[in-house]
């Protein structure tokens, strides 16, 4: 008899499964929507988790991190979550990403085959929750990528289209949106630029700034020592933006916006806008020609070689534009000149003042500074001049004064009314933080309203008196010989503002700053001082 034999041998264990780490990935465009409770993203994020889940018997688990880009284009890389999405796939903390759809990664075939390529590279596979195809095969290849050229051929047509309206817009002189400009504001019934009578007010001031400085950098400081920032705006969210100190850069876009002047532009063309220009054409027209003339020095001191003490004091009557020192060399010996700027560039037909020897019209400038302080009458006649454009100057701070008053009451009104709808042991974010906003703003008002008065100040102590101003000329001459010419040139910049020479009929004009002569017997005491120690 056959004995009966048994199998006791077991089946073999189950190979491990290798642990997939998965990092789900999720884009919106815009950010309309994103502030609701489950938005696009939570929804993408919704569909990768369940796909995940689903394939927790090959290995697969979510890492903890969340890489979501809320507002942002697929047409580029340019995206927070992305570059950390790729960084750490580069530290090999990633083996698969998961998207809801292909144009949630990217919309661009050319930064989607640089992903791919390095996704390759770093053994990292790529899953769409919505699109199945698999990489790993010719064919998925191949669906993937007539999909990607779909996504790039849609994001193309959609910025053709953008950029036919807003070029049908702007010639036909119509707003086409876009951040709002300091002096208008943005009519929500007509979405059209609207005059904001406060703001304008202070564009006009800036245009007249920069004109009276000739450069960007002291327009800042006196922007700061203000306190004025540029536009300040709701977006729809209620969220604001903007408010931001003014610098060299968006002083200069400032000033150079064809909006001011009534205009709109697009690319290099510029057309008639609806909007009613808030600056003078002929102000706009002198800061675009000023703006010119510095170029890149954007009207700073510039490196002044040969003791040219009138450098960025002398302009040209005829044509308004400015003189700069130049010289020639004969039998080793150099000449002087001031040149007229505008017949450099465009042919000495076209301004009279073609140029001018620098010493004689330099030993003039100088002597007119010694007969203020011969002249009793004609330093009468300069400090009168002085005090006028200082009670100029005294009544726009007060003005601005005064509007700082009302925002401060108005601010502190709207306070009041907030703090009674306060209720203890309710929700009240958004009255806290318009409480917030209000008291940062009155404190930062409340800092400019100091510095206002303190300013008003400042300019009546900057009256000298004839005595006063007479002695501190007559040290002038001997001041004066003692001094290098770089020292000259700066000296005669504290009491000058400007000199305008006429070709025509050779005559010379000088301008002396209203605060000069203080500044210069300051200086002169301090001087003493030092030398008495």
């Amino acid at each position: 008899m056959k004995r009966l034999t048994t199998n006791n041998t077991r089946p073999e264990p189950r190979a491990s499964v290798k642990l997939v780490r998965c990092a789900i990935y999720t884009r919106k465009s815009t950010e309309e929507g994103l502030e609701q409770e489950f938005n696009s993203l939570d929804a993408q994020r919704e569909a990768g988790e369940a796909y995940v889940r689903s394939q927790a018997g090959e290995g697969w688990a979510l890492v903890p991190d969340r890489y979501d880009d809320g507002g942002f284009t697929g047409g580029n890389v340019d995206r927070p979550a992305l570059r950390r999405l790729m960084a750490d796939i580069d530290a090999g903390r990633i083996d698969c990403v998961v998207v809801y759809k292909v144009d949630r990664l990217s919309r661009s075939l050319l930064d989607f085959a640089h992903m791919m390529r390095t996704f390759e590279e770093r053994g990292v596979s790529f899953v769409s929750v919505t699109q199945q195809f698999n990489t790993g095969t010719s064919m998925g290849r191949l669906i993937l990528n007539v999909l990607l050229s779909f996504a790039q051929f849609e994001r193309e047509i959609i910025s053709e289209r953008t950029r036919d309206k807003i070029a049908a817009t702007r010639r036909k002189g119509k707003w086409a949106g876009g951040h709002p400009v300091l002096g208008y504001d943005v009519d929500p019934a007509g979405y059209r630029l609207v005059v904001n009578t406060t703001e304008a007010e202070r564009v006009r001031a800036i245009f007249s700034l920069y004109l009276e400085h000739g450069s960007l950098l002291p327009v800042v400081k006196e922007l700061e020592k203000r306190g004025w920032t540029s536009k300040r705006w709701k977006i729809r969210k209620g969220t604001e933006r903007g408010g931001k100190p003014f610098t060299r850069t968006n002083l200069y876009l400032l000033l150079t916006n064809v909006v001011y002047a009534g205009k709109v532009r697009y690319k290099t063309e510029v057309h008639n806008g609806e909007q009613p220009g808030i600056v003078d054409p002929g102000v706009f027209q002198k800061t675009q020609e000023l703006l010119r003339q510095n170029g890149t020095t954007g009207g700073g001191p510039i490196r002044n070689q040969f003791g040219a003490i009138l450098k960025g004091l002398l302009r040209c009557g005829p044509c308004g534009s400015a003189m700069t020192p130049t010289h020639t060399t004969k039998q080793n010996r150099r000449y002087r000149y001031y040149a007229c700027v505008s017949a450099q560039k465009k042919g000495a037909s076209t301004c009279p003042s073609k140029s001018v020897p620098a010493g004689p019209i330099e030993d003039f400038v100088v002597d007119q500074i010694r007969c203020i302080g011969r002249d009793p009458d004609l330093l009468r006649d300069v400090l009168a001049q002085a005090r006028d454009r200082q009670k100029i100057r005294t009544a726009e701070l007060e003005t601005e004064e005064r509007g700082l008053g009302k925002d401060l009451g108005a601010w502190q009104r709207e306070m009041t009314r907030l703090s009674a709808q306060f209720r203890p042991g309710e929700d009240n974010g958004e009255v806290v933080a318009r409480l917030a906003d209000l008291h940062e703003r009155i404190r930062l008002v409340e800092g400019r309203v100091k510095q206002v008065r303190d300013q008003i100040r400042a300019i009546a102590g900057e009256v000298i008196p004839e005595d006063e101003a007479a002695r501190a000329l007559s040290a002038f001459d001997p001041v004066w010989g003692a001094l290098v010419p770089r020292e000259q040139a700066r000296v005669v910049g504290l009491l000058v503002d400007r000199v305008v020479f006429d070709g025509v009929s050779g005559k010379v004009t000088v301008s002396f700053h209203p605060t000069g002569i203080k500044a210069l017997a300051d200086e002169l005491a301090e001087r003493e001082e030092e030398q008495v120690a």
